[in-house]
């Protein structure tokens, strides 16, 4: 499906289930089954891919990370803040627990590629991938096969559909009404 070595994608052999499970206790997540399935049949590598065969990965821990960060920089810096998450606290640092809480409770976005991520919940097929910077979030795909056809020009791309998959915490509309609100 995805045949362009001008963007640096190559494949290697997918990942077996042990492979995957090791993956998934390590970064304490589930791959959706979509993505799951993908990864199995060949692993992308190159820039901006992770290594899920890697153990521990420094990149992957990071990219882990950085919607969770991405979002408390913008309450820190930007005075972000989501009404269902109360009164905003005075205090920086209580601000700040109370995002990290809701965090901790939101579905892991899993990187696919770059800063474009899939939930890990529902553990379902056709989860949206997002494109995520800080509170920027935006759906990039509206499934995983929507994704990979529209990030890397792919023919057979299918009309957008009048409802995608909502997230629990993730809801794009949501975000995009606080942030340009």
């Amino acid at each position: 499906m995805l045949k362009s070595a001008a963007r640096g994608v190559h494949f290697t052999q997918g990942l077996t289930d042990r492979e995957i499970t090791r993956a998934e206790e390590n970064y304490g997540f589930r791959f959706p089954p979509d993505l799951r399935a993908f990864l199995q049949t060949a692993l992308p590598i190159g820039l901006h891919f992770p290594d899920w065969r890697a153990q521990n990965d420094a990149s992957i821990i990071e990219l882990l990370k950085m919607p969770s960060q991405g979002v408390l920089f913008d309450v820190e810096m930007n005075d972000f803040w989501l009404p269902e998450w109360g009164p905003r606290p005075k205090q920086m640092e209580e601000a700040k627990a109370v995002a990290i809480a809701r965090l901790d409770e939101a579905p892991r976005l899993i990187p696919v590629y770059a800063h474009r991520m899939i939930p890990d919940r529902p553990h379902q097929v056709g989860n949206p991938v997002l494109s995520v910077h800080q509170t920027d979030i935006i759906y990039y795909g509206f499934d995983l096969d929507d994704y990979f056809r529209h990030e890397f020009g792919l023919l057979g791309r299918k009309p957008w559909p009048s409802e995608v998959r909502q997230v629990p915490f993730w809801d794009v509309e949501r975000w995009q009404t606080i942030r340009w609100s």
